[in-house]
Order: C-alpha cells, then structure tokens, then sequence
C-alpha cells in the first residue's frame, strides 16, 4: 500500500503542477511550485505543498486564488486520473526555503566570529 501512495503522490504532483500552470486563468496566482504533495493512508485528503516567489503579499493573494479554485483543481484532477476517490485537496506555504536560508546565515554569522 505504501508503494500505491507514493505513485499517487507522485502522480498528483504532476498533475497539479499542469492544472495550474495550463488551466488555470485567475489573475490573482502568481509564481508557484510544487514543492510534495503527502496523501493520507486511504488516499481520501491530499496536502499540497507549494513554494511561491513574491512578496508576503503576493503570497497571500496566491495562496487565496488556490484555495478559491480547489474545486476546479479537483474536477479536472478527476478528468485527467483515474483513482476511484479524488483526494480533498489541502495548500499549504513550504517555508524549507526560508528556513535554509535563516540557517546558513547563522552558520555563516558564527564561523565569522569564530575566525576573531
């Protein structure tokens, strides 16, 4: 089973990717990626993982335009995979980015004061 998640996960990543890159027309989305998308064990919810590049405002507004087409999302996921249940879909903002980043320059901060 765990193997059947995975492929789904996979597949779902793919495919959202092309929704919003393709299909979508809201005015309000802006740079997205896809970072992972994680199914739960009966393959019913699907969280959806996503970097966006912009200002915390544009963030916003993009992750709102997202949340407004899940629905569409969804029904042209259910055109284009063939599962018996398409998953409730779940955005959420991947910061791993930032944190990364926040880590190196506490990284970076402390090997320069351990070079005085």
């Amino acid at each position: 089973m765990r193997y059947r998640r995975l492929r789904v996960q996979d597949l779902l990543r793919e495919e959202i990717s092309l929704i919003i890159q393709r299909e979508l027309q809201d005015p309000g989305l802006g740079f997205i990626t896809i970072v992972d998308v994680r199914v739960s064990e009966d393959l019913k919810s699907a969280k959806v993982y996503i970097s966006i590049y912009g200002s915390d405002e544009e963030q916003k507004h993009t992750l709102e335009a997202l949340k407004r087409s899940k629905g569409y999302i969804k029904f042209l996921l259910g055109k284009r995979v063939t599962l018996r249940y398409i998953p409730e879909l779940t955005f959420s903002l991947d910061d791993s980015l930032e944190r990364v980043q926040r880590m190196e320059e506490i990284f970076k901060k402390e090997a320069d004061e351990g070079k005085d």
